[in-house]
């Protein structure tokens, strides 16, 4: 059996931005990137042409990389980033290119006032063992997909001040490891 989804934010989880923006969590490195998405966005908000956009500040902590690949999962970015997260965030944590949700609406409203992922990520992940692991979850997503989605599945909030815990990466090998008991 193939092993269970990760499906990963970045914003949040990986990069914990509402930290005290002076402040930079502990361990932490801070990466200022230009993805075309940000500078794109930011010329329409703010009206400057590419060359006058700042960069987009990232705080990443450098032992994620391997605590992700550690744990026995296939991994998989659940991101806004998409596939830009290949070019600006797996090398700063040392990860190899992931696949990635191609995201057919993003920050749509949704008619039971999901989350504008839930839906789409129980369609990708069709049917497959899948932990999410994101800063907006709440509990109707949880609920949601229990009811709707044939396979095993966990929801990690994290908090997006603080981003991934080790307590967080020990929920997430434990739970593997119980799919995985559970198969034997």
């Amino acid at each position: 059996m193939p092993r269970p989804l990760l499906l990963l934010d970045v914003d949040g989880p990986l990069n914990p931005y509402t930290a005290k923006p002076h402040r930079r969590p502990d361990g932490y490195l801070t990466h200022r990137v230009r993805p075309a998405s940000w500078i794109a966005r930011q010329m329409q908000w703010q009206h400057r042409p590419a060359d006058r956009v700042r960069p987009l500040r990232l705080w990443l902590h450098p032992g994620h990389g391997p605590a992700l690949l550690a744990l026995p999962y296939e991994l998989v970015w659940c991101t806004t980033w998409k596939d830009e997260a290949n070019t600006w965030i797996s090398p700063l944590l040392g990860l190899p290119e992931l696949p990635y949700v191609e995201w057919s609406s993003m920050h749509q409203g949704d008619p039971e006032d999901l989350h504008w992922k839930t839906r789409q990520l129980v369609a990708w992940a069709a049917g497959r063992p899948f932990a999410w692991v994101d800063d907006e979850l709440e509990e109707r997503d949880t609920e949601w997909i229990a009811a709707h989605h044939p396979g095993p599945a966990l929801t990690v909030r994290i908090d997006h001040r603080v981003g991934l815990q080790q307590a967080d990466f020990a929920l997430l090998a434990e739970w593997a490891g119980e799919l995985a008991d559970g198969d034997s």
